[in-house]
């Protein structure tokens, strides 16, 4: 079993930045994908990031060249670097692991990005 907790939402200005960290607990060994989701009022969630375990990345085109995923494979942990803030990006904000064939949800850290 696997738990995960983020931190590090909060409301910013647009143009701002924040950092999102996720901490993993329970017994883990190696871990394979790890990404961050949001999801806004009356929207479907979606990937914003996502990172192997070997570094590999992708990213939502909405977010491209402003955010930033990184994971930390000794201590099981993956954060988002969020720059350049626009209020669109405004949602909850998710840490997704896929861990021995299972999906394990955060849940989930508010950022709220004002004009």
């Amino acid at each position: 079993q696997v738990q995960l907790v983020e931190s590090g939402g909060g409301l910013v200005q647009a143009g701002g930045s924040l950092r999102l960290s996720c901490a993993t607990s329970g017994t883990i060994f190696s871990i394979n994908d790890m990404a961050w989701y949001r999801q806004a009022p009356e929207k479907q969630r979606e990937m914003v990031a996502s990172i192997t375990s070997s570094g590999s990345t992708n990213y939502a085109i909405s977010v491209k060249g402003r955010f930033t995923i990184s994971r930390d494979n000794a201590k099981n942990t993956v954060s988002l670097q969020m720059n350049s803030l626009k209020p669109e990006d405004t949602a909850v904000y998710y840490c997704y692991v896929y861990y021995r064939f299972r999906h394990y949800w955060g849940q989930g850290t508010q950022v709220t990005v004002s004009f």
